[in-house]
C-alpha cells in the first residue's frame, strides 16, 4: 500500500487525479488502504464502487461497515442485476436476457422473481424503478450507477428518485431477497 499511495500522491501532485477510489474491494482491503494512507498523512480512498442490488447483498457484511467507518462513499453498480430485477418475467426474455446464462439464472430464481414482480405491481411501480429506489435508499450508499440504453430506462432511473419505500415495503423486499444479516454476527457466530 505504501507504494500505491506514493504513486497516487505523485499523480495528485502532478494534477492528473484529485482523489482515489476503489472498485470491488473487500472490506479488509478498504481498511488496509486507509490505514496505510493515514500513516502517510494522506486522504486515502474516498469511494468504493461495488456490486449491489436486492439479489446481491454481500457488501452488507464488510464493505458497507468498513466504508462507513472510514468515510468512504459507496457507489452501487448493477442495481438491476443485469436486467434480472427490471421485470424480466413480465417483459419476456429479450436481448441480453435471452442468453443461456440469464435464462438459467431466471429459472433458478423464478419463485423470488414472481414475488418481486408481484410486489412491484402492488406498489404501482415498474420493477426497475423499485429496484433502483431500494439501492438508492440503502444506508451507506452514496450513489447508484445506472446504464440506461433507452429513453424508457432513463425515465425509470429518474422516476426512482421520487419513490419512497416504507418500512412495510422494505420488510416485504427482505422476505423475498433476504440479506446476509447484520455484520459481523451474520458470519462470525
Amino acid at each position: 500500500w505504501d507504494e500505491i499511495w506514493q504513486a497516487m500522491e505523485t499523480l495528485i501532485s502532478m494534477g492528473k487525479i484529485s482523489y482515489v477510489g476503489s472498485s470491488n474491494f473487500p472490506g479488509w482491503s478498504i481498511a488496509q488502504a486507509n490505514e496505510a494512507a493515514q500513516r502517510r498523512h494522506t486522504l486515502g480512498l474516498v469511494s468504493e464502487q461495488s456490486l449491489y442490488n436486492v439479489a446481491e447483498r454481500t457488501i452488507e457484511l464488510e464493505v458497507l461497515p468498513a466504508s462507513a467507518d472510514y468515510g468512504v462513499g459507496v457507489m452501487a453498480w448493477s442495481p438491476l442485476a443485469g436486467g434480472l430485477l427490471g421485470g424480466v418475467l413480465r417483459s419476456g426474455a429479450t436481448s441480453r436476457r435471452a442468453s443461456a446464462t440469464m435464462s438459467t439464472r431466471i429459472e433458478s430464481l423464478r419463485p423470488q422473481l414472481e414475488r418481486w414482480e408481484g410486489l412491484c405491481e402492488q406498489l404501482g411501480h415498474p420493477p426497475a424503478v423499485v429496484a433502483l429506489a431500494w439501492v438508492a435508499q440503502r444506508p451507506g450508499i452514496t450513489s447508484v450507477i445506472v446504464g440506461p440504453r433507452t429513453v424508457e430506462q432513463f425515465d425509470d432511473a429518474i422516476a426512482s428518485l421520487d419513490v419512497h419505500l416504507d418500512a412495510v415495503t422494505l420488510e416485504a423486499i427482505d422476505e423475498i431477497w433476504p440479506g446476509p444479516g447484520p455484520a459481523p454476527e451474520a458470519y462470525a457466530w
